[in-house]
């Protein structure tokens, strides 16, 4: 599955627009995490606990999305995006979406 971007796929004409697809995630810290994170957010700088959180959110949420535009028999993703909305403490939904396509020759 060719994910992008852009709005074109280098070489390749879109040939049918299925439509958008999206894959979305709501994730928590966890309570270890948190409280790492938390004592770690006093001093400053990069929290890895809260960056790996998010990169496995951003991840998941991806690979739904893929699924869908699968489910949809689509040959690529042009457009993709990520948003992210804090749902509540501790909590952040995390949303990939993107046009899924038909490629011509």
């Amino acid at each position: 599955m060719i994910v992008t971007t852009g709005f074109d796929v280098s070489g390749r004409p879109v040939a049918e627009y299925l439509g958008v697809v999206r894959g979305i995630v709501v994730r928590a810290t966890g309570i270890g995490r948190g409280i790492v994170g938390g004592l770690k957010s006093l001093a400053g700088g990069n929290i890895e606990e809260f960056t790996q959180v998010c990169e496995e959110g951003r991840k998941e949420a991806f690979n739904r999305m893929v699924q869908h535009a699968h489910e949809i028999g689509a040959d690529a993703v042009i457009g993709m995006r990520y948003d992210a909305t804090e749902f509540g403490q501790g909590s952040t939904e995390v949303l990939a979406y993107g046009t899924a396509v038909k490629l011509g020759e």
